[in-house]
């Protein structure tokens, strides 16, 4: 082990310690006190539900763990968007689960909420998996009602899902364990079956003080919506049960009679555990500046180290080609940091998309869905090539064909953010836009349109060429703090945290847990029969 390698590591152990402390507050939702007054209820909180119904609490993916992070500081914040969402197994069965975090705001829907909400249902309808419910929500946070409830990607769409799902034949299982009101009502009843906590839960489209106000009738909350009401006299709800425990429990005895579906049919082996998973943070450089050879990271995320590289001697700044995670045959599409030496004599800088890059992992993406094999993409990718020799010689058209086959393909793409992640590269690289079933980020990623250094100096050349447009001259020391104030804001931006938090990765994660992402990824893709492949008008 050289310094180098003993710094890196070092560097992203700090890293890791940083986000295991931040995820660690986040899972305690509002805190404390309102747990406390949660379990004085008789309720469990959304976590405690969750690890109750479960198989294994330890073998479950977070998705969305950091939504709202540093977001709506102004009305007390919303940790991680007021609801919990995960993918695990219950009865054996690959599920996801939705709980609402009634520590946070009585689990009330913050824009973040809808968007968090809505990807937790777009995983299940890709890959065809049931859907459980825990209501327990208070509805839409009024003074944000005009960001969640009438677009196309707000709260009402999640109904819409409820009602494509069931065409589409994905059970979905509702418990109201606590409130349901308003519109959000329709979200258990549109399930296949809903279950109701007697005492705790309810059910209405408006509560007895608007029930008042809209029609003068008196009425107590129980009598207007509760346990036996929906059960005995309305047959909203399907059955009540006496306390959170003995409705999980029939939820579990639900999922336990289940029939199998359809499977995708990729291709799995006996796992064999890879040869040097412990250097992975070593391997990793600290400036991200740093050349490095992606291989060396491969080598330690796939089984027994063992990478068959396609078009090896080509293209070099993509490396691509096939391997096992846990077992399964994936496509690996990762950048290449190392600067390298093309047969021309062209010397290619790392983390760069050329056209024979380009063109290469297209060729590949490709092959993989001719071959039904899931893609994994491994971003740390500066941009494509600029300049007169990269546009004279088809750049655009070989982005293109790239971007084309990514788009267009079938077989599940999963993406991992590793360090950079910029412009036309996060695109190319099957960034959020491309629908990747799971992305997640490295403590050590960053993305933006461009990097902080780039992007600073460019919109401080817009500053100063406005302000001097105005007739304002500004003095050398002015102009370096504005550089500073620019860069120091557009570095937040960059924060994979800030990313997370807007729910444009599903998570950050431990480089070491990557191959339990991907593992879970496709063990819930191989739930959905793959479509045939069709690129449509390839550029040559």
């Amino acid at each position: 082990m050289n310094i180098e390698f003993n710094k890196n590591e070092d560097h992203l152990k700090q890293l890791i310690y940083q986000l295991k402390k931040r995820s660690d507050q986040t899972k305690l939702g509002g805190g404390e006190k309102k747990i406390e007054k949660q379990h004085g209820k008789g309720k469990l909180t959304a976590r405690e539900r969750i690890a109750y119904l479960v198989d294994d609490d330890s073998d479950l993916l977070e998705v969305g763990l950091l939504a709202g992070e540093d977001m709506y500081a102004d009305v007390g914040g919303c940790p991680s968007g007021g609801v919990v969402t995960v993918m695990a197994k219950v009865q054996g069965r690959m599920c996801v689960i939705v709980a609402n975090d009634a520590t946070v705001k009585a689990g009330a829907w913050f824009p973040i909420t809808a968007k968090k909400n809505l990807r937790a249902q777009e995983i299940a309808m890709e890959n065809h998996l049931p859907i459980i419910y825990l209501v327990d929500s208070a509805g839409v946070f009024l003074p944000m009602q005009d960001e969640i409830f009438p677009d196309k990607e707000h709260f009402g769409r999640q109904f819409r899902n409820n009602a494509k799902m069931s065409a589409m034949g994905i059970v979905q299982i509702a418990a109201i364990m606590g409130s349901c009101v308003a519109g959000g009502a329709y979200l258990p009843i549109m399930s296949d079956e809903a279950m109701i906590v007697d005492k705790t839960g309810s059910i209405f489209l408006a509560g007895s003080y608007l029930v008042k106000a809209a029609i003068g009738e008196n009425i107590d909350n129980e009598t207007l919506g509760g346990a036996t009401t929906h059960c005995e006299i309305s047959g909203v709800t399907d059955n009540k049960f006496d306390n959170d425990e003995a409705c999980l429990d029939y939820i579990k005895s639900l999922f336990d009679k289940l029939g199998d579906t359809t499977k995708a049919g990729f291709n799995r082996e006996e796992v064999v555990k890879p040869e040097a998973m412990d250097d992975l943070l070593g391997t990793f450089p600290k400036d991200r500046a740093a050349p490095y050879d992606v291989k060396d990271v491969i080598k330690k995320l796939v089984d027994g180290g063992e990478f068959d590289e396609y078009k090896e001697l080509y293209g070099k700044t993509i490396v691509c080609g096939y391997a096992r995670i846990d077992g399964w045959a994936v496509g690996i599409v990762a950048n290449q940091r190392k600067v390298v030496k093309s047969k021309q004599g062209e010397m290619q800088m790392g983390g760069v998309i050329y056209s024979d890059s380009a063109d290469k992992a297209a060729r590949f993406i490709m092959n993989c869905n001719q071959r039904k094999i899931p893609l994994v993409f491994l971003q740390d990718v500066s941009g494509f090539m600029v300049g007169s020799k990269a546009e004279h010689g088809g750049i655009i058209k070989d982005g293109a064909k790239m971007v084309n086959a990514m788009a267009n393909s079938t077989v599940p793409k999963f993406t991992i953010i590793m360090g950079n992640s910029y412009g036309a590269g996060n695109y190319a690289m099957c960034g959020k836009a491309y629908d990747p079933r799971l992305i997640y980020a490295w403590p050590s990623a960053q993305m933006a349109v461009m990097s902080g250094a780039s992007a600073a100096k460019t919109l401080l050349q817009i500053k100063v060429a406005t302000l001097k447009a105005q007739g304002k001259e500004i003095s050398k020391e002015e102009e370096e703090t504005l550089l500073k104030e620019i860069t120091d804001k557009y570095n937040e931006e960059l924060s994979p945290y800030y990313a997370a938090a807007r729910m444009w990765v599903d998570g950050i994660i431990d480089p070491r847990d990557t191959r339990k992402v991907i593992t879970m990824g496709i063990e819930a893709a191989n739930h959905a029969p793959v479509e045939k492949f069709n690129v449509g008008v390839i550029q040559t």
